[in-house]
């Protein structure tokens, strides 16, 4: 006999059993997808040999590749990395 109140012999008081397991599947996707968003966010990201850097230094690390090139003078330079905090 079929307790009260439940249909086909659930009594959808839950997930049932076969939602648990992928709930908490979708719970972690969730949780990791929102971890790697926050990095990004911060603007860490992996630079050469996999050392975090930040906008900052990537700004810095480009202003040298033009005067490098030649394509800032030395007062150009040295004006910029001061506003950069380099």
């Amino acid at each position: 006999m079929m307790p009260m109140g439940s249909m086909m012999g659930w009594d959808g008081g839950g997930w049932g059993m076969g939602f648990g397991p992928v709930s908490m599947l979708i719970w972690w996707i969730v949780v990791i997808v929102v971890l790697v968003a926050a990095i990004r966010w911060l603007g860490l990201t992996a630079g050469i040999g996999g050392a975090p850097t930040r906008r900052g230094d990537q700004a810095l690390e480009i202003l040298r590749e033009r005067y490098a090139r030649g394509e800032i003078g030395k007062e150009e330079f040295d004006a910029k990395r001061q506003d950069l905090g380099g």
